[in-house]
């Protein structure tokens, strides 16, 4: 059936909400037409009682259904616009909604509306054609009950079956951070509703065909009541038995579901049966150990990449096309290391380094950077790549500002550092070979940074920065001290640069050194 309608969804396409219409309509006459088929295997009518009967059931089921339709044209008004081909202001999780809520609106709705239009007048109606007696109208109405509520269940599941093809079409379209809404019926209702009604069904007609001349309205009032006692007392416990058998497995798999949600990875379904519902647990937890290698793997690939690039490698994989982007550089660097490094051993030279980097790699990640490489002693990183950041600039300043004042109250005099600051375009990409890749950015503006923190030993300030930085920063007041324009290595024209000075231990300048030998641009 799935297969069928997915074909006529792709034949009519925006004209398939009106084609379901009308086999929705079409399986209402038939299901009328049959209940007084049955209703005349209790009671003796001719051929013209049996159309006129027929007749004034489906003129009450026409109205009935035309109501219908109008009362909800609000309501799949989103999936009406789905499918008519509108993409463009259509919510595709209103339309799913509405395309999951649908079968059952159509029932909730449908049952008041069929008891009052058709079971009551066509139940009268049918009374009277008959010649029966007045009290006869409560058993046939009591059939017309069974029959609606037959109907009613029959169209619910048509009707999910008949718009799986749409909503399976949105699904892949839905935001994938969809809130989970229940807008239709829980599985336990669906099968402690359906069964019982089949087994109702089931006892009434076959009660009519094996009475045969013997058959009386009555009966049939007996045989409905019957059957219904029979569905919700001694079958009931078997029908509880099988909702409890399939939702058990289900309910497993929402609760590690909604542990995954939560994050956690351990997460595991007990495999309970042999069925399809034990190989779809066994699925779950291969497929959910899986997920717990790669968290692994992402958090130890963390460890030693930027969480920002080691996500964006998870992402899109390893290969990072170069893009140009605009980036301020900081590169970080311990004064003195190279005299400390002679005094010490091994062991003591990275313990000294891996606490300057405890420092200021927390410091470099929480204002959006990107530690980008550990060199010898220093740090370089970039603020703008490999996730793009319009205020770079602002940002690497006030990172450098907190690497100064954070290094100053830790450690004091033991440890120093220089930082360099450089903004400009980059190429921002992986490279390497031979199956080892590396994140880089390349550049100008990165000999720039290194050069500058170069001149922060001879200037003895904490931070420089460029004037192509300086120009970037939004705040018009930040508290910077000129040093000249200064010659680097590599490049033809001075650069101008800036050290931020000191302001209530906000911004710290570190003044030793003379600056003799800088050459000024005043």
């Amino acid at each position: 059936m799935e297969r069928a309608y997915a074909w006529l969804y792709r034949r009519v396409g925006r004209r398939y909400l009106e084609v379901l219409t009308a086999i929705d309509l079409l399986s209402a006459l038939a299901i009328a037409w049959g209940t007084v088929a049955i209703l005349g295997l209790y009671v003796d009518m001719s051929g013209a009682e049996f159309i006129r009967i027929v007749f004034a059931a489906e003129l009450c089921i026409l109205v009935a259904f035309v109501y219908g339709v109008w009362s909800l044209r609000r309501q799949v008004m989103p999936l009406r616009r789905w499918v008519a081909g509108e993409r463009v202001g259509v919510d595709p999780t209103a339309a799913w909604q509405a395309a999951v809520a649908l079968p059952f609106q159509l029932v909730r709705h449908a049952e008041k509306r069929a008891i009052v239009l058709v079971a009551v007048p066509v139940s009268a109606f049918a009374t009277a054609e008959l010649g029966l007696p007045f009290y006869s109208f409560f058993f046939v109405l009591l059939a017309a009950l069974v029959a609606i509520a037959y109907s009613a269940i029959l169209h619910f599941f048509a009707g999910e079956t008949a718009l799986s093809p749409v909503v399976r079409e949105l699904a892949h379209v839905l935001p994938a951070d969809t809130p989970p809404a229940r807008v239709g019926v829980p599985l336990q209702w669906k099968l402690l509703g359906a069964i019982p009604l089949i087994n109702v069904i089931t006892g009434v007609v076959v009660s009519g065909l094996s009475a045969g001349d013997h058959s009386s309205l009555a009966g049939l009032g007996l045989s409905v009541v019957v059957a219904v006692v029979v569905a919700f007392t001694l079958s009931l416990e078997l029908t509880v038995l099988v909702s409890r058998s399939v939702l058990r497995p289900v309910r497993d798999l929402m609760d590690a579901t909604e542990r995954v949600r939560r994050g956690d990875f351990s997460a595991r379904v007990p495999v309970t049966s042999g069925d399809e519902l034990g190989t779809l647990a066994l699925s779950f937890n291969q497929m959910m150990r899986g997920v717990s290698e790669r968290e692994a793997l992402h958090d130890a690939f963390a460890s030693y990449v930027d969480p920002q690039l080691a996500q964006r490698v998870l992402d899109g994989g390893p290969h990072i096309e170069g893009q140009e982007a605009e980036v301020t550089l900081a590169f970080v660097d311990i004064r003195d290391f190279t005299t400390f490094a002679e005094g010490a051993s091994a062991r003591e030279a990275v313990a000294y380094v891996n606490e300057f980097l405890e420092i200021v790699v927390p410091i470099v990640t929480g204002h959006g950077g990107h530690p980008n490489k550990f060199i010898g002693d220093g740090l370089l990183a970039v603020f703008g790549a490999p996730v793009a950041l319009p205020d770079h600039a602002d940002r690497a300043v006030a990172a450098a500002a907190e690497m100064a004042a954070t290094v100053r109250e830790r450690c004091g005099d033991r440890l120093r550092i220089g930082v360099g600051l450089s903004s400009g375009p980059v190429l921002a990409g992986t490279v390497g070979g031979g199956g080892k890749l590396d994140f880089t950015v390349i550049g100008d503006a990165v000999n720039v940074a290194a050069r500058v923190e170069e001149v922060t030993r001879a200037t003895g300030d904490t931070v420089l920065i460029t004037e192509a930085t300086r120009a970037l920063v939004s705040n018009g007041a930040l508290p910077l001290e000129p040093r000249g324009a200064i010659s680097l290595k590599g490049r033809n024209d001075p650069v101008r640069i800036y050290a931020l000075v000191e302001t209530h231990g906000q911004i710290v300048q570190t003044r030793t050194r003379a600056t003799s030998g800088m050459r000024s641009g005043r």
